[in-house]
């Protein structure tokens, strides 16, 4: 009965895993075929990026 539950287990991270990296080629499959999606996750990424870093040196 363990045996099952870790087969069914290491099914479901595989599973999980798998999904997860289809998920992500297809976003940046989309993001390519469609550059305004790359040029507002470029943007997101600098914004987040400055507020994390204007976080850090008010927190100090």
């Amino acid at each position: 009965m363990k045996q099952l539950v870790r087969i069914f287990a290491a099914l479901f991270i595989f599973v999980g895993i798998l999904a997860g990296c289809m998920t992500a080629i297809l976003l940046l499959i989309i993001m390519v075929r469609f550059p305004p999606l790359l040029i507002a996750a470029v943007l997101t990424c600098l914004i987040f990026s400055r507020l994390r870093s204007t976080a850090n040196n008010t927190s100090e």
